[in-house]
């Protein structure tokens, strides 16, 4: 019965959610477990959680790491959705995994903590960040990856009814990678 019960939860997640944008990070979970989760820009409406759940239900004997990077109460007031740090860590920390929350602009942090958070299987790439910083930051995606990393950005054209999470390939982020590097350099 237990079983059905998280059969039907995960059903739920992978199509019937609300944000519907987020379905597709479910999908991806269910057809292929992920260990290792890297979240660019996290959403209090508890994705973080929900990620954290469908990779353990997957694995439930190993280990799951859950890294996420946000601004935090940095935040601009006017950006409703802002979370605490300490909230953020006290309601992931619950699930079991190993979490790891780094407060900052995603180009900072991520320069922070790149080489420590070592290849990720899957990277999810929220649409809060500013573009000049995330142009920055694509520098150091290209050594989170191995051949099976899935990585998924989102888009919504400016308007948040329509955003929805889209799957690039390792040779588009090589590319923003270089173009990042390219105008840092200039």
């Amino acid at each position: 019965m237990k079983q059905l019960l998280k059969s039907c939860r995960a059903f739920y997640l992978a199509h019937l959610s609300k944000p519907a944008k987020d379905r597709a990070l479910y999908r991806a979970l269910r057809r292929c477990p992920a260990m290792r989760i890297l979240e660019l820009g996290m959403e209090p409406a508890g994705r973080s959680g929900r990620l954290i759940e469908l990779a353990r239900r997957a694995r439930p004997a190993e280990t799951i790491y859950y890294t996420g990077i946000d601004l935090f109460e940095l935040a601009p007031e006017s950006r409703p959705e802002r979370m605490s740090l300490k909230a953020a860590y006290c309601k992931l920390q619950a699930s079991g995994a190993r979490v790891r929350l780094v407060p900052g602009d995603v180009f900072t942090a991520l320069a922070g903590v790149a080489n420590q958070v070592g290849q990720c299987d899957l990277i999810v790439v929220s649409a809060q960040h500013d573009a000049q910083v995330l142009e920055k930051a694509w520098f150091y995606v290209p050594r989170l990856l191995h051949p099976a990393t899935r990585v998924f950005v989102e888009t919504c054209d400016g308007d948040p009814i329509v955003a929805r999470y889209e799957l690039i390939d390792h040779a588009e982020i090589r590319r923003r990678a270089h173009v990042s590097q390219r105008r840092s350099a200039a």
